[in-house]
């Protein structure tokens, strides 16, 4: 959307200006400014509009580096989405956007007042459930790698989590699991799934969760590891919902994270961290495995083996 374009007061920090004619005589631009030449005629401020962000309206950062249809918005920020499926990261700031190109502010819908008669989904899938208490927490937990696994989990199964009662920790790292695991005790009434990253054949993770069991002896019935085949939680992320064609390939030696954002020219991890979660909006924008193993983790948790 360029709509701006064809107003070059709007798109140029300035201008060149007629010079006098002959003899001094001021041109006629000079003289909409009062008979001074030299001086640019004075252009009153646009003004800005305020817009209902409804998903799938069409808006233009006030720079014009990327245009869009809203995918969400809230008071801080806004993710658009445009037509080759990429999306981008905005702060929510006044004037910060254009529609039909007049500057706008983009204004988060409100919830109707009203129930609605069609059955509402959660970010998972699930049937949602309205105007419902969280549970107290079970003593079965399910755990993740770390901070970023635990906020994409949350972005997309926390009502059904909260709904069931079930608690996600961070575990910062598959490399404390048979400790963490030996202090929780687990047992058939309290339960212990686990997600981990790069579960596969041969893996680090893999023989970790082997260790597990042996060490856990009985009580091993009571645990379920599960996990996903990517390096990184970011990597169960499609890459269409990112913004990129394909997730780079790292170079052993490397940490993932950052040949990632340096690759992608994301900046430091944090910046990486916030766009990815950021793309997240529902199940869909993630990885099958990633899906599957959670859905399992919490039928076990919740129902039992």
């Amino acid at each position: 959307m360029h709509g701006s374009s064809g107003d070059p007061g709007f798109r140029s920090t300035g201008g060149a200006v007629r010079a006098p004619g002959r003899g001094g005589t001021p041109s006629s631009g000079a003289g909409r400014t009062g008979g001074l030449p030299g001086l640019a005629p004075h252009r009153p401020k646009r003004e800005v509009v305020s817009v209902v962000a409804e998903p799938g309206l069409v808006v233009e950062d006030a720079a014009e580096t990327f245009c869009g249809a809203v995918i969400r918005a809230d008071v801080r920020e806004v993710v658009l989405e445009d037509s080759a499926g990429r999306r981008r990261l905005f702060p929510n700031k006044p004037a910060a956007f254009l529609h039909e190109g007049r500057p706008a502010t983009l204004v988060p819908p409100q919830r109707a007042a009203g129930p609605s008669t069609t059955p509402q989904r959660s970010a998972s899938g699930s049937r949602r459930v309205e105007a419902h208490r969280a549970k107290t927490a079970l003593p079965h937990r399910i755990w993740v790698e770390g901070l970023h696994d635990a906020a994409i989990v949350e972005r997309v199964w926390g009502h059904d989590l909260r709904v069931e009662g079930v608690v996600v920790e961070p575990l910062h790292g598959a490399d404390v699991l048979v400790e963490a695991a030996q202090e929780f005790g687990p047992g058939p009434d309290r339960r212990l799934g686990v997600l981990v990253d790069h579960l596969v054949t041969g893996s680090k993770e893999s023989r970790i969760a082997e260790g597990l069991r042996r060490e856990l002896g009985p009580a091993a019935a009571h645990v379920l590891v599960l996990g996903h085949p990517y390096v990184d939680i970011w990597e169960a992320v499609k890459p269409r919902a990112v913004g990129i064609a394909a997730w780079p390939t790292i170079p052993r030696g490397i940490e993932w994270k950052k040949g990632v954002c340096e690759a992608l020219g994301w900046g430091d991890e944090r910046d990486g961290a916030h766009r990815v979660l950021a793309s997240v909006s529902t199940w869909t924008d993630l990885e099958t495995p990633l899906i599957t193993a959670m859905e399992q983790l919490i039928d076990f948790v919740t129902v039992g083996p």
